[in-house]
């Protein structure tokens, strides 16, 4: 026995030696895939915890800085993290760069990457757009480039593709913790990973090395059975769950999806799923570890991390006996393909009825533009269904009686899906080819065929539909689908079309049947990587220089936030009460507001117009309480910060839900707010307004937002004995002299109460820094 066990130990030293230098990608030979440390992590929690292990436990809990005495109860504590890795998309990175700038590091502590994907407008085509983007944006980009040398930061160039694409293909793995700058960076769910989205100051602590902080996620499970078939897809899936879940379901949850109908989807499939799951306000989903990821990480060129993968597959899959919060089932083999919105996207509906509803509700029936691509759903398998049912339409003679765009979701999809002749299909049934970028997903759409304020209706299969999200028209109802029901309704033309079961007229005049696409998961040959688009960062940036011209409309060097005073914040004024909805792209709009993504002062000018004011019901105009006259809310939010005067935001449900846009807090911070005061937020948003020095607090009774007017003075008192869990008091005076007070509740626990009294999470690691030197 002694020798054997002598043996053993002599064949497992080499094996661990060579599994602990399998790199974490191609583009960081140095940096290894740790999942000794993972497994060690994992077996000192589930001992403490004495319970089985969800999926996305083990891997959260696995990347925990201290697991021995992390206070650990779901939806309750913070968890101190040690993520992996961190991605930026150009728009967001440009503000997470500037305070990495300004926090006076040389270099950032983990493996980090810039993603130019954001700021290319969709206007005529490929390779035209992007080198207009290349002109346009040439300051940015240069500051980008440079910033990411001189700090190690990887740089992908424009035209490289969209961040979640890259990332898929290149950087998440089963069992990584990764956080992104965006959103939708839960898309590396696909493969295994816990991928979060948030804002920018976020991911300067964990560039920085600080353990990043994360509230413990309560764990949605979504039990799939049987098979995906037919029209239906995996983009189905999510629309569902959307539509059971709605657009706060998620919010402080991981959605972990699992049982025997995983295996029927396709590693992208996954992705997309995991991708729309920022839609219902989850902090991120997640698939267990199996053979079609393992497919794809072969296909990738990644064998030796799927390898790696499958000797530790007892952690990247849950435990047996594992209890979720709460419990979703779907028979794939019942779901019928979905179509959302329009305006939200948890609005559900299966394509078979969306026609009459349509009619029923007065929305327009004729579809003006259908769009497929972007991050959600632009994978191979994506664009093969869809050049599957246009080949079916071109061999009756048909084409798209809508326009028809088309969003390669990388330089590796552009160049395979060329190669192997999709692209043509779907060019010879009426499709343009844009950039490998985000372009209309995000509002990077230079839209000419309608007029602004001309209601009409564009079908897409990207993830988002908000009000004038896509084209910065108010009027034009969005619905969100898969890929291949987009083409099937741009053929048809109309959302009365459903192509399960109605027929087309060919050009001979005959009626025909679309059949269900069906298409490779993966190409049969290696995919075309395209042309090489990655700067690596030099070894040694230290004489790199970084420019930022003091008289630059598109950058702006940072400015330390006023640090707090030590006082109550007594008699604010209201900026704005805000009436519903009120997403970031209300608070801070995208579109051509995104060139200003660096420059602090310039983008504060877009505060708040999308927000409906309660007072009059319109957007962009409210009342100036020192003058009386209404107008913008930039310009009245600037006219308080001139006068000295603290002011407060109150707003509705889900404040902030949408996109990870930190400017959504830095833009109230720099004008002068003080509080948001809400029925309750979205989390990533609220993390970044604490990030920012603000306050956000909730009404402990949520009938209270009724007892605000926007005539009132607010005082928010007991700030000197801020604490966790203790429940702050704001006085409500009214204009006739009267007043009540009512209680605010937040989630603020110490360490975020100290990035408050300090002005802001960058003050305060400044202030560590110089004690600890």
């Amino acid at each position: 026995h002694a020798l054997n066990s002598g043996i053993r130990r002599y064949h497992v030293a080499p094996v661990l030696c060579q599994r602990a230098k399998v790199a974490m990608s191609h583009f960081e030979p140095n940096e290894h895939i740790n999942y000794e440390k993972l497994e060690k992590n994992i077996n000192i929690v589930r001992k403490r915890l004495d319970r089985p292990l969800t999926l996305s436990e083990k891997i959260v809990y696995g990347h925990l800085d201290d697991p021995a005495k992390q206070e650990i109860e779901r939806g309750k504590t913070y968890l101190r993290l040690r993520p992996d890795r961190v991605a930026m998309q150009d728009a967001t990175a440009q503000m997470a760069m500037l305070q990495f700038i300004s926090s006076g590091l040389p270099k950032v502590a983990v493996p980090s990457t810039i993603h130019c994907d954001h700021l290319i407008e969709a206007q005529s085509g490929g390779e035209k757009d992007l080198r207009r983007a290349k002109d346009i944006n040439q300051e940015v980009y240069n500051f980008l480039a440079t910033a990411g040398a001189k700090y190690g930061v990887g740089f992908w160039k424009p035209g490289s593709g969209i961040i979640h694409q890259i990332i898929l293909e290149n950087y998440s793995y089963p069992g990584v913790m990764l956080i992104g700058t965006d959103s939708h960076t839960p898309n590396g769910g696909g493969l295994g990973g816990i991928c979060i989205g948030v804002g920018g100051a976020d991911a300067v602590d964990v560039m920085a090395g600080i353990p990043w902080e994360l509230k413990c996620p309560k764990v949605i499970g979504v039990k799939l059975t049987g098979k995906l078939s037919g029209w239906s897809s995996p983009k189905d899936v999510i629309l569902k769950v959307a539509g059971i879940l709605t657009v706060k379901g998620g919010t402080g949850a991981i959605i972990e999806y699992h049982g025997p109908g995983v295996d029927s989807i396709s590693c992208t499939g996954m992705a997309t799923i995991c991708n729309m799951g920022a839609e219902i306000g989850a902090t991120t989903s997640v698939f267990p570890y199996n053979a079609r990821m393992k497919k794809y990480l072969s296909k990738t060129g990644r064998a030796d991390i799927a390898a790696l993968a499958d000797e530790f597959q007892q952690h990247l899959v849950p435990d047996s006996g594992c209890q979720y919060d709460q419990v979703i089932e779907i028979n794939l083999s019942e779901l019928k393909p979905h179509i959302n919105g329009p305006f939200t996207p948890d609005l559900a509906h299966p394509v078979s009825d969306i026609g009459a509803v349509a009619e029923k509700e007065g929305w327009p029936v004729d579809i003006r533009v259908g769009l497929i691509g972007s991050c959600t759903n632009s994978s191979y398998e994506d664009m093969g269904r869809s050049a599957a049912v246009a080949k079916q339409a071109l061999a009756h003679g048909l084409k798209c009686k809508s326009k028809f765009t088309i969003t390669p979701g990388s330089e590796q999809i552009r160049a395979t899906i060329e190669r192997d002749g999709y692209a043509q299909i779907l060019r010879d049934v009426g499709g343009l080819v844009l950039a490998n970028a985000c372009g209309p997903c995000i509002g990077q759409w230079d839209r000419k065929d309608i007029k602004k304020g001309e209601k009409n209706t564009i079908v897409t299969s990207y993830n988002r539909n908000f009000t004038g999200r896509n084209d910065a028209n108010p009027e034009t109802h969005a619905f969100v689908t898969s890929p291949e029901i987009v083409t099937a309704l741009s053929i048809a033309g109309t959302l009365k079309f459903n192509p399960e079961t109605d027929y087309l007229t060919g050009a001979d005049g005959k009626k025909f049947k679309l059949e269900a696409p069906d298409a490779d998961e993966l190409p049969k040959l290696e995919f075309d990587p395209g042309q090489d688009t990655y700067q690596y960062p030099p070894k040694d940036g230290s004489g790199q220089h970084v420019d930022v011209s003091p008289t630059s409309q598109r950058l702006q060097l940072l400015e330390p936030f006023d640090k707090w005073d030590g006082k109550d914040l007594e008699d604010m004024l209201i900026l704005i009460k805000v009436k519903g909805k009120c997403t970031t792209d209300h608070i801070s709009a995208a579109g051509p507001w995104l060139k200003f993504r660096g420059h602090l002062d310039n983008i504060s000018n877009n505060l708040l117009i999308g927000a409906i004011n309660i007072e009059n019901g319109k957007a962009n105009s409210v009342r100036n309480a020192l003058t009386q006259e209404f107008g913008p809310v930039p310009d009245t939010a600037r006219y308080y910060k001139k006068m000295g005067v603290k002011w407060a935001v109150i707003g509705d449900e889900n404040y902030g839900e949408g996109s990870s846009r930190e400017h959504a807090a830095l833009e109230p911070r720099h004008l002068g707010g003080r509080v948001i005061i809400t029925k309750s937020f979205a989390r990533i948003h609220e993390t970044n307004l604490k990030k920012q020095g603000l306050l956000p607090l909730t009404f402990a009774d949520p009938a209270d937002y009724n007892k605000i007017h926007p005539v009132d003075k607010l005082s928010i008192v007991g700030l000197a004995d801020f604490a966790p869990g203790k429940p702050l008091k704001c006085i409500i005076k009214h204009p006739n002299g009267s007043q009540e007070t009512i209680l605010l509740n937040h989630t603020f626990n110490e360490s975020q109460i100290e990035w408050f009294q300090a002005g802001s999470a960058l003050n305060r690691m400044k202030e560590l820094q110089q004690k600890s030197s």
